[in-house]
């Protein structure tokens, strides 16, 4: 079975190929461009308004940063309490295609003809490259599906004080955002002293397992994958400024 990944730039990228590739052979990681930041700030503004989306950059700018600032060490202790492994990819293994959606990645998979994509931190992934293969796409999310959608599942369900819900979903793609059928999920518990930026650590850790698991059966023929069609569905996005700061003095959620 060939296997590959498709992958953006980011950390989590690494995090997910050392994780599991003791167990599971990848033999090549195509590695996507982010797309253009006016570009995705124009499709922002349009569907949620130039207010939310100026409130949100404060948020991204100043308060990430702070926060990266304020909790440098207790985020390198979470990466090696997790045991997760940031290593450098190995470089022949690599295979830059540009976005992920452009004509050099539909001709790249076609050439590899891969029998399951690991999707990793890229953008959206278009239909041209969805119906280019018969390979099954996997996405690790963030967040339990379909109750939070979008990004930081995790920080979400904390805030809405649901945190039976903090976990991780692994599921198939589809052409929605996160809506593809269910193949596992996880939750756990975070600390007292964990923020905005060691969520998704914890989430990270999670989701190794159920790669590894869902290879495995894919292998011995016992794969399964099932929609929650009893779940409330909805889609989050960056948290804004002021939605940050509310969940923290109130909630205590930072």
């Amino acid at each position: 079975m060939k296997i590959i990944m498709l992958a953006g730039k980011g950390v989590s990228t690494n995090y997910i190929y050392n994780g599991i590739t003791s167990e599971v052979n990848i033999e090549k990681i195509l590695i996507t461009q982010s797309s253009s930041t006016k570009k995705m700030l124009k499709r922002r503004i349009k569907r949620l308004g130039f207010l939310t989306v100026f409130n949100q950059l404060i948020f991204q700018v100043f308060i990430t940063r702070t926060i990266k600032v304020f909790s440098k060490n207790l985020y390198k202790k979470r990466i090696k309490d997790l045991k997760l492994n940031s290593n450098p990819l190995p470089k022949e293994k690599i295979i830059e295609v540009g976005l992920v959606n452009s004509e050099l990645t539909k001709k790249t998979i076609k050439n590899l003809d891969p029998d399951v994509i690991i999707v990793n931190g890229t953008a959206i992934i278009g239909k041209k490259i969805l119906e280019c293969t018969n390979a099954l796409f996997i996405n690790t999310h963030v967040g339990i599906t379909p109750q939070y959608r979008g990004v930081h599942g995790g920080y979400w369900a904390l805030r809405k004080n649901d945190k039976e819900n903090f976990g991780v979903t692994v599921h198939k793609i589809d052409k929605g955002i996160d809506t593809g059928e269910i193949i596992g999920q996880a939750t756990t518990s975070i600390k007292k002293n964990d923020n905005f930026l060691t969520y998704p650590l914890y989430q990270y850790a999670l989701a190794l397992p159920l790669l590894t698991k869902t290879i495995q059966d894919i292998k011995e023929e016992k794969f399964i994958s099932y929609k929650k069609e009893d779940a409330k569905s909805h889609l989050y996005y960056h948290p804004t400024f002021t939605q940050y700061l509310y969940g923290w003095i109130k909630y205590g959620i930072k």
